[in-house]
């Protein structure tokens, strides 16, 4: 990800990514030693503290973990819960998964989301990495985090992690993930009238149930470069969820355009955005299990099937 052109990132567009990637928010680098090379697996193992958390909740939900707190580690330890039976992960998969993070001091749950890792990726944190590694796809497996393997002497204050604090992560390991992309959307698609320069658009929901797949309408075609996938995209973008009628999120009313990588993002809208070109503008209906999930405790917009009209302004490719 090329983070000198990552500003700052709208929460409502952010995926669980950002909360796992290593050099963030000042967080310290994954030791080397132990990050995942080719096909090799970590050297990651089981210990009292990662068997002695007791994970309950439907799988790909969002479970909970009870643990003797405070609880504090000074080493990486990974236990599976529950062994899938499916074929093992391997270096460079990208993983669909339910990352389920609880502070180690109070036991209580810091964030709960879907999200895509891929397996050996030297940009995210090793102790989420270790909960894929090298295990059957379908496991739930339970890590116990040190502050050395993830937020540091600086801690996570936008989830609430103090300076030093041992973190508690479930990662339920879902599936392989395929290529994600969107149906033409061609019924009960919004009314979307563009504003004057500086004024952002009006989008008008029709009075019908949401589609539950991904579908997306192109409503200009550019013709500058095509995004790829891991790019840093700038866009102009409104977020509405079909749920509330209400926008959630914009960049129109920030003055400039937002920029992110289309794998930093929810999965449909970074579907959207791949293979589309500069200039290209685009409205996106994502059903709940491409955004924030389906449960609606996890997230404010969970449970909620979310639409995004979007301008793309301009693409970069990963670094």
């Amino acid at each position: 990800m090329n983070r000198a052109m990552r500003r700052a990132a709208p929460i409502a567009l952010a995926s669980a990514t950002a909360l796992l990637l290593a050099g963030c928010a000042g967080s310290p680098e994954p030791e080397a030693a132990k990050t995942p090379e080719a096909a090799a697996c970590m050297e990651v193992e089981a210990g009292e503290l990662s068997d002695g958390v007791k994970v309950e909740g439907e799988f790909a939900g969002t479970p909970t973990a009870t643990f003797t707190t405070p609880l504090a580690s000074d080493e990486l330890e990974r236990s599976i819960a529950i062994e899938g039976d499916g074929d093992e992960t391997e270096s460079g998969d990208p993983m669909n998964v339910v990352v389920t993070a609880f502070s180690g001091t109070s036991g209580e749950t810091l964030f709960s989301q879907p999200t895509t890792i891929k397996v050996g990726d030297d940009q995210v944190f090793e102790s989420f990495l270790a909960g894929i590694d090298c295990v059957p796809v379908g496991s739930r497996t339970v890590t116990v985090a040190p502050a050395s393997t993830l937020y540091g002497d600086t801690g996570n204050e936008t989830i609430g992690v103090a300076a030093g604090e041992t973190v508690v992560i479930v990662i339920d390991v879902v599936e392989v993930q395929e290529p994600l992309e969107p149906a033409k959307w061609t019924e009960n698609v919004p009314e979307v009238k563009f504003g004057a320069e500086g004024e952002p658009p009006t989008v008008t929901l029709p009075d019908t149930e949401p589609s539950t797949e991904l579908e997306m309408k192109i409503l200009e075609e550019g013709d500058g470069a095509e995004v790829q996938a891991g790019d840093s995209v700038s866009v102009q973008y409104q977020g509405i969820s079909w749920t509330t009628g209400e926008i959630f999120d914009q960049s129109y009313t920030r003055g400039s355009a937002s920029t992110f990588p289309t794998d930093g993002v929810i999965q449909g809208f970074g579907a959207a955005l791949v293979g589309q070109k500069v200039g290209t503008k685009l409205i996106v209906t994502i059903p709940p299990q491409y955004a924030y999930g389906t449960d609606a405790a996890a997230h404010e917009l969970g449970g909620q099937t979310l639409v995004f009209l979007v301008e793309i302004e301009g693409t970069e490719a990963a670094k």
